[in-house]
């Protein structure tokens, strides 16, 4: 018991954070609509080059800062043989290094990455993106620190303060934004100046850096010295690279798939590229605050247990943090569903913002609501072949989805052509990572001996019952005070309250009726009071 309000302890402070985060990303993305406009060429040529840096990193080192870099840290931190500190410096100079060299050579290839990534695009657009690339592209040198310094501090027990970094880059992208609107800066990219596709791009990776260097004074201050050591001996070079090189390999996949399904959304229409990765920046918002947290603190636990063979441990781990987040995300799964297009036409309709393309942002988003779960439970679960230092099976897990992902996109992509194409592969998301899903569940059982499933089905399906009964009253309410007060921002923002608010006391009703436990301790646990 003493361990669980410990964790929700910890946990709370890390929703917290993270809530705060993804509260300042969706001013950021707000801002940035305002300024840009939503579902037009310029902002599809911004959201398209600053997607490269992100998936250009998480296919060299992403997956890796996940995979291997914690449960190393954890490792070197109990082996009384190793200087914890000495090995922190060279792995981090190890990244730095590598990372410079991955940004030199990308800048170079920027045109044949725009190319490859969005071919629907016009010649203007293409130009425009290329621009943007080459200056957001040193993100991946910043997002490779700050994943490491975080990593640094996840082993060290410090959670909360990594996932508060974000908030100085949202802020200095919406600070970057408002800028662009006061030098007069519009939504059309006919009228876009030189100084202002360069304002946009320096302040845009300014504040990933921002976010770095947040990371840097936090590591300092908890005790890490900062210097750069050239040589990497005593870190384990070659065993990290067999670790990631599986990884290295998801990796790939996945970045396939994504580069196909991008491909398939610049060719949907004018602004589909912007429409779906809105959408997407939305539906990862419940993951982030409660996945995330779940997922952050209990990777190192978990990697404890296994070092010490301990896996009735880990099982007990993966099962409370598979109840924690699917009595949080299922009723947020609903919500999504039900309540899509009021969420976007509340959040996005003004301004320059299309209302045609923000009702289409809501039900993409829609869509991805019903991947929210199966999404979550898939990335829970390869956590415990990290903890177990296996990273050859998600790997191939993780191939299987980008797979699926792919071949079901291509088949949307013939079925619905047009806007109606976008919808239809937030759909396939869904589909892929059901699949992964039931197959990671499979081999983990047959890797720890049990994860106690028993009590994982019954719990979820309470949970499951009580947010489709919960969700279907909220789409009465939603249907019936929509036709009362009209489609626009106003008449969204009411109806999103009330189907809220009814939706969630029900659930809340039958969790207590149905005796779903997990939802009694999570709301207690954020009563503790800190000692």
């Amino acid at each position: 018991m003493a361990d669980r309000q410990s964790f929700l302890r910890a946990g709370r402070a890390m929703a917290a954070a993270t809530l705060v985060s993804r509260i300042t990303g969706f001013l950021r993305t707000l801002a940035l609509v305002a300024a840009l406009g939503l579902g037009t060429r310029l902002l599809d040529a911004y959201s398209a080059a600053n997607v490269t840096p992100n998936s250009i990193y998480e296919l060299v080192m992403g997956g890796a800062a996940a995979s291997v870099l914690v449960p190393l840290l954890v490792r070197s931190a109990a082996d009384d043989d190793i200087d914890a500190d000495l090995f922190a410096q060279r792995l981090l100079s190890l990244v730095l290094y590598g990372l410079s060299a991955v940004v030199m050579v990308t800048i170079v290839a920027a045109p044949l990455i725009v190319n490859l990534t969005v071919p629907g695009f016009s010649l203007a657009q293409r130009e425009l993106a290329v621009d943007f690339t080459r200056i957001f592209l040193p993100q991946i040198l910043f997002y490779g620190i700050s994943a490491t310094l975080a990593s640094i501090l996840n082993a060290r027990g410090r959670f909360a303060a990594p996932m508060w970094a974000p908030v100085a880059n949202n802020l200095v992208v919406i600070a970057t934004a408002g800028t662009f609107l006061l030098v007069g800066g519009t939504g059309r990219m006919e009228t876009l100046t030189q100084g202002q596709m360069l304002l946009l791009s320096i302040g845009t990776s300014a504040g990933v850096g921002a976010q770095m260097a947040v990371l840097a004074v936090v590591t300092r201050r908890a005790g890490v010295p900062l210097r750069l050591r050239a040589n990497p001996r005593g870190i384990a070079v070659r065993r990290i690279a067999a670790m990631a090189g599986w990884t290295v390999a998801s990796v790939t996949a996945a970045q396939i798939a994504l580069i196909v399904v991008n491909r398939l959304a610049s060719q949907a229409g004018p602004g589909a590229v912007s429409v779906f990765s809105n959408a997407y920046t939305l539906f990862q918002l419940p993951y982030a605050v409660i996945a995330v947290t779940v997922i952050t603190g209990m990777l190192p636990r978990m990697s404890r247990a296994a070092s010490e063979r301990d896996l009735s441990q880990v099982t007990a781990d993966l099962s409370q943090s598979l109840r924690l987040t699917g009595v949080v995300l299922l009723p947020a799964a609903a919500a999504l569903v039900v309540l899509g297009p009021h969420l976007t036409t509340l959040l996005f309709a003004h301004g320059n913002a299309s209302p045609g393309a923000a009702h289409l942002t809501g039900v993409v988003l829609a869509a991805y609501g019903l991947a929210l779960v199966p999404f979550a439970g898939y990335q829970i679960m390869l956590r415990v072949y990290y903890a177990l230092g296996d990273t050859r099976t998600p790997a191939l897990i993780s191939v299987a989805v980008s797979a699926a992902l792919l071949v079901s996109s291509l088949a949307a992509a013939r079925l619905h052509p047009g806007t109606d194409m976008v919808i239809a592969l937030a759909g396939c998301t869904a589909i892929a990572y059901a699949l992964g899903f039931v197959i990671t569940a499979q081999l983990l059982r047959r890797r720890i001996g049990r994860i106690d499933g028993h009590r994982l089905l019954g719990s979820h399906s309470r949970m499951l019952a009580a947010a489709v009964v919960a969700g279907l009253t909220a789409a009465i309410v939603a249907s019936g005070l929509g036709r009362a007060v009209g489609a626009g921002p106003g008449g969204s923002l009411a109806v999103v309250c009330a189907a809220t608010a009814v939706g969630a006391c029900l659930y809340a009703l039958i969790a207590r009726l149905l005796r779903i436990s997990e939802l009694t301790s999570l709301t207690a646990g954020l009563r503790i009071t800190r000692t």
